[in-house]
């Protein structure tokens, strides 16, 4: 299995963050990133974090304005998805993605949010989100947040069968 580096840049080009992970594999729903306990998460311009207690998951869909990571039952939440421009493979191990600020979340116990509205309408602006870019982020993040709160794959319970091979 192979490393992929994870880039991640705001709509302007400026850097976010950057993790390294493991190619696990592909499905119909597209490729499966495994981290482990202790993969590093680099927020550029802030800090590092270690994934400390718990192993994850990264679905990358073939054509989707997302992005998922699943948690093991060792962290409160269960799912964290970043509404993206459709990530693009820029190497044979390096996948960049555009971050458009909304998310969603979802905690084991079943909770689910849509999370930073507010800076997602700033940086329309401040960024110059073009409006195609907006209609497809705010379509995604309505679909995220109701294919995590009824739970439809791939916001279900597949992500299991790949957070086994972490």
């Amino acid at each position: 299995m192979a490393e992929v580096e994870v880039l991640f840049h705001k709509f302007d080009g400026t850097p976010h963050r950057r993790s390294t992970a493991t190619h696990l594999g592909e499905d119909k729903w597209g490729t499966w990133l495994g981290s482990p306990v202790g993969a590093e998460v680099h927020h550029l311009g802030t800090d590092i974090r270690r994934i400390d207690q718990h192993r994850a998951v990264r679905l990358i869909p073939r054509d989707g304005w997302f992005t998922t990571l699943f948690f093991a039952p060792t962290r409160r939440l269960e799912l964290y998805c970043d509404i993206v421009v459709p990530a693009q493979w820029t190497g044979p191990a390096q996948l960049t993605v555009v971050d458009l600020d909304l998310d969603v979340t979802r905690t084991h116990a079943g909770k689910v949010e849509l999370l930073d509205e507010d800076e997602f309408a700033e940086h329309q602006i401040s960024l110059g989100y073009p409006a195609e870019v907006i209609e497809q982020a705010t379509a995604a993040g309505r679909e995220a947040f109701a294919a995590a709160r009824d739970r439809t794959e791939p916001f279900g319970t597949h992500y299991r069968s790949w957070l086994a091979l972490v």
